[in-house]
């Protein structure tokens, strides 16, 4: 990849960013398709400053992670009505001085539960109807939750928490248990939305073994490890397992889709190399 002086300036900005998989990812694609784009990380503490900088330089397309998801918000010119329900963006599309918010971490979440790159009404048809039991309360718990529903699924929550898990529940309306009584609960999916068992505490699981039978299919947020205590115990328990890098990838594409809407190609091939681009090794 060259870059000159036409080259588009795309990249992350949280904080911090450094291990990120996102750069690898877009600009394998960048490279594949020869378009003139580039995709870097930007450490930020300054939400506004760092807004007002991407303006400034005319950068055209920014993914936001943690801790910016939320504070972003009041800066922008627009908002996707979604991530507005989410209150949260992870995908900034930048146009003059213009800046809108979309949030494609729920995109993610329903296609990664789908097992299979697919379209996004053949994800809500795989949802529509089926109930998923969501473990945390915090902002990943709140985009699966609402993808759940924007698919026409049934979230039910689970979290330590009682007053964190029951207001996240009234936003989305739906059943809220104490996590030490998930035994209880049989659902067509579990999506583990903590950070537990992510590395270092690999040893570590939201669930005792004994519970996962209850779920036909088991997916983990987390992606290092790729395969997490949890899921490793899921699919001895017969389930089907589905890692938090099927999530990383799909709500990566829908980033690329929202930003380079006309690329030529499918959402599968675009999906394909992005997955090429991520490293062999276990993720650390």
């Amino acid at each position: 990849m060259q870059v000159n002086g036409a080259t588009e300036i795309y990249g992350i900005m949280g904080q911090p960013v450094s291990h990120s998989l996102s750069p690898a990812m877009h600009n394998a694609v960048f490279q594949q398709l020869g378009l003139n784009k580039i995709y870097v990380p930007f450490a930020v503490d300054q939400v506004a400053m760092a807004l007002d900088g991407f303006r400034a330089l005319g950068v055209r397309g920014v993914s936001v992670t943690i801790p910016h998801k939320q504070a972003a918000i009041p800066f922008l010119d627009f908002i996707d009505p979604v991530a507005e329900k989410i209150g949260a963006v992870n995908t900034l599309v930048l146009a003059g001085e213009k800046i809108r918010g979309y949030n494609t971490d729920w995109l993610g979440a329903n296609m990664a539960l789908a097992g299979v790159m697919v379209n996004k009404s053949a994800s809500k048809k795989f949802l529509t109807g089926k109930q998923v039991l969501i473990l945390g309360a915090g902002g990943s718990a709140r985009a699966v939750g609402f993808g759940i529903i924007e698919a026409g699924g049934i979230p039910i929550l689970a979290s330590r928490t009682p007053a964190r898990g029951q207001e996240l529940s009234r936003d989305l309306a739906c059943e809220w248990v104490p996590l030490s009584e998930v035994q209880g609960v049989q659902a067509d999916a579990l999506v583990n939305a903590t950070s537990v068992g992510m590395t270092p505490k690999v040893d570590q699981t939201p669930l005792p073994q004994a519970v996962l039978k209850n779920f036909p299919v088991v997916m983990d947020i987390v992606y290092s490890p790729r395969e997490t205590r949890l899921l490793r115990e899921a699919k001895a328990a017969g389930c089907l397992a589905i890692n938090g890098e099927a999530m990383l990838l799909f709500q990566a594409v829908h980033q690329f889709e929202l930003w380079v809407p006309d690329c030529g190609k499918e959402l599968s091939e675009i999906a394909e190399i992005m997955r090429q681009a991520l490293p062999d090794q276990p993720l650390k």
